[in-house]
């Protein structure tokens, strides 16, 4: 990793900016702290479980405005915190509920660097400040073709990027998922190549629908849903939504990514979500969505067309004009 200096990140004193040395001993640090250590911003312990910390809410959070709202039916908390995709605690979609409780979301934080001016390091806290925060209210499309809407909190994208000041050379956002295989189990396993890894365009991260989450329904953001910190851009499928993101490094060339390595014929880098390509071994054209019903009858919850962008096709369609949308899938 290049070397990094504190960002003078406007609204946040240079003394509350994490120091490098801290960063990088992260995982000593974490693999050290008590059980019984408080989280430094709401007073929650390490060792508590996923489940108890759900009650957790973010204070000051302000209300979706009319763009970044729908007004289609939430889905259940209860569902939306079960039934996930996070390989770092297993392939099953009831995995990350049961197994998330071994991460330890405080302390944390995030380097941002690369083609930036002011590379630096930012705790979780800084994120977490009321009214800073915003309530959009997104619907989440995954390659398997089931959909949810969940009402996220967080902050926009673009604008944590703008406070490192890119430079003209930065074309590309790459992410990182943290890599700890005490924390997360599931990377003893060889499932993929760890880290997870994602990226966007530049103009795409900027874009204001794009949004890095720290909590959903008003509360701080469950282990299993990929806490403290993901990445949710909502015209995209879910495996673009990088989860326990640990580093955004800007570049002048396309990033790898996961999936895109791991099965390029199956997952495009754009991953847009386009009703009209299929996934080689399914439609794409409808999907699941998943809502109250439980057990045997959850397998006939009602289907819906897919809407090509996930239906914000009117606020992104614009930045790939002239692109081939089934090539660059």
């Amino acid at each position: 990793m290049p070397s990094l200096r504190s960002a003078q990140i406007p609204g946040i004193p240079e003394r509350e900016v994490t120091d490098e040395r801290l960063f990088l001993r992260r995982r000593e640090f974490l693999r050290a702290a008590s059980a019984a250590s408080l989280m430094a911003a709401g007073g929650i312990a390490f060792g508590e479980t996923a489940e108890a910390a759900l009650t957790d809410e973010l204070p000051g959070v302000l209300p979706a405005p009319p763009q970044f709202r729908t007004d289609e039916e939430q889905t259940p908390w209860s569902k939306a915190t079960s039934y996930n995709n996070f390989y770092e605690f297993g392939t099953g979609k009831d995995d990350p509920a049961a197994r998330a409780h071994t991460l330890r979301p405080r302390p944390w934080s995030v380097a941002v660097d690369g083609e930036v001016a002011r590379p630096g390091v930012v705790p979780i806290e800084d994120l977490l400040r009321p009214h800073a925060l915003e309530e959009r209210i997104y619907r989440l499309r995954c390659v398997e073709a089931w959909s949810m809407v969940i009402p996220w909190v967080g902050i926009p994208l673009g604008a944590l990027l703008a406070r490192f000041e890119p430079t003209s050379k930065a074309r590309y956002v790459a992410f990182e998922t943290l890599v700890d295989r005490e924390q997360m189990p599931g990377q003893r396993r060889r499932v993929l190549d760890w880290p997870y890894r994602e990226g966007l365009r530049m103009d795409e991260a900027m874009h204001p629908l794009a949004i890095l989450a720290v909590g959903m329904y008003g509360r701080v953001l469950p282990n299993q849903n990929g806490a403290p910190l993901r990445l949710v851009v909502p015209w995209k499928y879910g495996f673009k939504s990088i989860k326990s993101i640990v580093r955004i490094h800007l570049q002048e060339k396309q990033p790898r990514t996961t999936w895109n390595d791991e099965a390029p014929r199956e997952y495009g880098f754009y991953a847009n979500v386009n009703p009209e390509v299929d996934h080689p071994r399914w439609s794409q054209a409808r999907e699941r969505r998943i809502g109250g019903a439980s057990g045997f009858s959850a397998l006939f919850e009602q289907k819906i067309a897919t809407l090509p962008f996930n239906g914000y096709a009117e606020q992104v369609a614009g930045l790939y004009a002239g692109l081939d949308l089934r090539r660059n899938f």
